[in-house]
């Protein structure tokens, strides 16, 4: 079990894992096309009767290439499982039509919204959750109850507050518990490896930072094999009784998109570092973990993967609703630096005010609890334009914020 306290912490770069895959690909095209070729049927065909009656006994799966019927598991949706689980460090993975359709494949908490877990599943399926402090490890030995909490989950980066989770001890914790860790790492793909950290599962809303244009919705598990073939099982598996699959066009859209990953993140990543400290020596408050001064900041340093930087997102705390407010409408509509709109990890900056959007479920009490300020403003930075052009809109439009 990987220890973050320990300074001598190794890590496999993602994007060098994902080479292997790539390297190791066949097209199957015929005419030497380099990408592999996408599948679109929904129903596969055998060479003899008897390969049907085998599949359904549980002798096919993708591991012998034999596929049935495309909601079981498709080649082209099984192309980007693998890219994905080598970018996370997994054995397998398997990708869904959205990050919400991850709840119904492996339980209580994998939902993507506070709403869900805390009012929809214990009416619907009996089925609940404790919430604690994530930081307070203590808290979270307490909340475990042996013989009866099934998983651990959390966020590798918290949405909004940008509040860092303690992968190792975390997860440590949990398995000495004999609980499963599921970690949700949306906000930092490729920044993280919670599997390498010693989570068990991890979850990824692949329309964010994956897709990176902001046209599909997406989801993905990623763990190991043994669990994504529970979850193909054709007579009890989550995937074949709810029909959670990708459509195999997305899957082979997002293929595309991996092997560029790595590059997109790290300018998002590094401009947003710069803004920080540029936001800051002008007089904003500024939360972003890559500055030295968040709580965080030395905590996330350890776990990090090399040259990746610390996140694409940054908040600032403009204190009310109304300045929150003011400050989008200025930068979208005069300065034309973003636009105001919820998700994150699109190619141009978006911004929102968590407090009356994304966060809007919660109670103000629940809000103020978390530390999610009414003015405060998520940054999701683009990679549009020169980093200058884009801080000289920003700076112009900002400024008169500070005399306010």
């Amino acid at each position: 079990m990987a220890d973050a306290s320990d300074s001598s912490i190794t890590y496999e770069d993602p994007a060098t894992e994902l080479a292997s895959v790539m390297d190791g690909r066949t097209s199957g095209d015929r005419h030497g096309g380099v990408n592999t070729p996408i599948e679109l049927s929904v129903s596969f065909s055998v060479m003899k009767p008897e390969t049907l009656g085998r599949m359904y006994s549980g002798e096919g799966g993708p591991a012998r290439d034999l596929f049935l019927y495309s909601r079981h598991y498709n080649p082209s949706v099984l192309n980007l499982g693998r890219q994905l689980a080598a970018l996370e460090g997994t054995e397998a993975a398997y990708c869904t039509s959205s990050g919400m359709s991850i709840c119904h494949l492996l339980g209580p908490a994998t939902a993507g919204t506070h709403a869900l877990i805390a009012n929809f599943l214990p009416k619907s399926s009996n089925i609940n959750t404790t919430f604690v402090d994530i930081r307070d490890l203590e808290e979270v030995k307490k909340a475990i109850v042996e013989g009866h909490t099934k998983v651990l989950y959390f966020e590798s980066i918290s949405n909004p507050t940008l509040t860092v989770a303690d992968i190792p001890k975390l997860s440590k914790i949990a398995h000495d518990k004999g609980v499963k860790v599921v970690v949700d790492n949306a906000f930092s793909p490729m920044v993280l490896s919670p599997a390498r950290l010693g989570a068990d599962v991890v979850v990824q809303g692949l329309s964010k930072y994956v897709s990176g244009e902001g046209d599909v919705l997406a989801g993905a598990i990623c763990g190991a094999e043994s669990l994504v073939n529970s979850m193909m099982d054709l007579h009890q598996g989550a995937l074949m009784l709810l029909g959670p699959t990708m459509n195999a066009m997305v899957a082979f859209n997002l293929s595309q998109r991996i092997p560029h990953m790595g590059l997109r993140i790290k300018e998002q990543c590094q401009r947003a570092l710069v803004f920080a400290e540029r936001m800051k020596k002008m007089g904003f408050k500024v939360i972003y973990l890559g500055l030295e001064d968040h709580p965080d900041h030395q905590l996330l340093k350890k776990m990090v993967n090399k040259e990746y930087g610390y996140g694409g997102i940054l908040c600032l705390d403009m204190e009310t609703e109304e300045r929150a407010n003011k400050l989008m409408d200025v930068l979208q509509n005069d300065a034309k630096f973003g636009l105001m709109a919820v998700s994150f990890g699109y190619y141009d900056t978006l911004m929102c005010c968590p407090s009356s959007s994304t966060s809007s479920q919660l109670s103000e009490a629940k809000r103020m609890s978390a530390s999610i300020s009414p003015g405060l403003v998520r940054m999701s930075l683009g990679y549009t334009g020169t980093l200058e052009k884009r801080w000289g809109q920003f700076e112009m439009a900002a400024r008169p914020f500070l005399k306010a």
